[in-house]
């Protein structure tokens, strides 16, 4: 079998168009929209010339790869590497890259530790760091929306809230950008990202045990939903891991995209602050436009079709969520930012078994932060020039420059 960056290199199928288009160059990550628009438009699904693999960018077909977990699975990797051919540069997560049956067990523990009356508890605590924060920001009126603000809420709420003793903001960011950068092809932003190592590593798997974790955190409760499982006596440690894979950088990243669409778009701003019934919508809006994470994954684990294509077993698919809630056969305007659209349907985090397990939390979080915005702030703008930053996963902000008025 013939391997290209860890996976099965495929040959391009029947009525599939050849592309030579690299979506993990620079040049596509910092500006996805023409490449969203071509990939639609290429077809149900592309052929990656670069990578030899395949990717959809359609919401039909994106939808139905991403959220059926029996033909195209997790456990593979949800990164262009194929985990049943090559080893992983940490072990898998046991809930993002398994399937059911372990998956459906896995995701058990931490739904339990993560249930609505647990995250409601924390509602509060988010609300009233975010009015502290925001206050304090107030002051200094021109701030960067990532240092200042997207950075700092969610590393300072989420510790405390999971329960992470010793843990501070450089290494929940570096750990992240390991992980998602990761996700991608060996170059340059994988190789920075990784380049941090080991210490990083370390770190987070160190606070990860029982002995680091705070008595009234969620990450308690994973210990305490797993203490009768005798198979796996490491099993809470990496579901706690897990929990800080995905509660960070997403976390961040959504915040930061969201200011950037409040700022882009005052009179949006404005419609949210005259009804706050609409910061909901405001928050999972901005979601559905700039997907932070804007691409998983999947791996076929048999000969199969969609669409017409014939999908060999082995195949990996790049399936580009931001391109598939961007898609104009379903979202009327669809790069309009607009609090008032009915945005069920979006797939930012997840559809299917595989939904993200923390959304619960991070939309906690994100609501919290968006209604002190609401509450205090009477205008935001653009200070200056935002600027994106790469990652071979992710859509994020490296700097958002922006003006806040009372």
């Amino acid at each position: 079998m013939n391997l290209f960056q860890g996976h099965k290199a495929i040959a391009v199928p029947q009525n599939v168009i050849a592309w030579d288009i690299d979506p993990y160059s620079k040049e596509v990550l910092l500006n996805p929209e023409t490449f969203f628009s071509a990939l639609r438009e290429k077809g149900p699904f592309v052929y990656l010339n670069k990578y030899k693999m395949l990717a959809c960018g359609r919401y039909k077909e994106t939808k139905e790869v991403f959220s059926d977990h029996k033909r195209f699975v997790s456990s593979r990797g949800v990164g262009i590497q194929d985990f049943k051919l090559e080893k992983p540069w940490r072990p898998p997560s046991l809930v993002l890259e398994v399937d059911p049956p372990e998956h459906t067990k896995n995701r058990r523990f931490l739904t339990r530790a993560l249930s609505p009356n647990k995250i409601s508890q924390l509602k509060d605590f988010f609300k009233d760091c975010a009015d502290k924060l925001i206050s304090e920001l107030l002051e200094k009126k021109k701030i960067d929306g990532i240092s200042d603000l997207a950075e700092i809420f969610p590393t300072r709420v989420f510790p405390e809230a999971v329960g992470l003793k010793k843990i501070d903001k450089e290494t929940l960011l570096g750990y992240g950008a390991m992980v998602f950068n990761a996700l991608g092809p060996d170059n340059q932003f994988r190789k920075d990202a990784m380049a941090k190592g080991l210490p990083v590593l370390e770190k987070i798997n160190k606070q990860c045990l029982e002995e680091n974790i705070d008595t009234k955190g969620l990450a308690k409760e994973i210990y305490r939903s797993t203490a009768e499982n005798l198979e796996e006596d490491q099993l809470a440690g990496m579901l706690v891991r897990s929990l800080l894979s995905a509660g960070i950088d997403t976390t961040v990243s959504a915040i930061g995209n969201l200011l950037w669409c409040l700022a882009e778009n005052p009179e949006q701003f404005q419609l949210v602050k005259n009804d706050t019934s609409l910061v909901g919508n405001a928050v999972e809006e901005s979601l559905r436009l700039t997907s932070p994470v804007k691409a998983f994954c999947r791996t076929s684990a048999a000969d199969t079709e969609v669409s017409g294509v014939t999908i060999e077993e082995g195949t990996k698919i790049l399936c580009v969520l931001g391109s598939a809630n961007t898609d104009p056969e379903v979202w009327e305007t669809p790069y309009k930012y607009d609090v008032t659209r009915r945005t069920i349907g979006h797939l930012a985090l997840g559809v299917g078994v595989h939904n993200c397990v923390g959304q619960t939390l991070a939309r906690a979080e994100i609501t919290a932060l968006a209604s002190s915005l609401t509450e205090l702030v009477k205008v935001i703008k653009p200070g200056d020039k935002a600027i994106w930053k790469p990652n071979n996963a992710m859509r994020s902000l490296e700097s958002l420059p922006i003006i806040l008025e009372t």
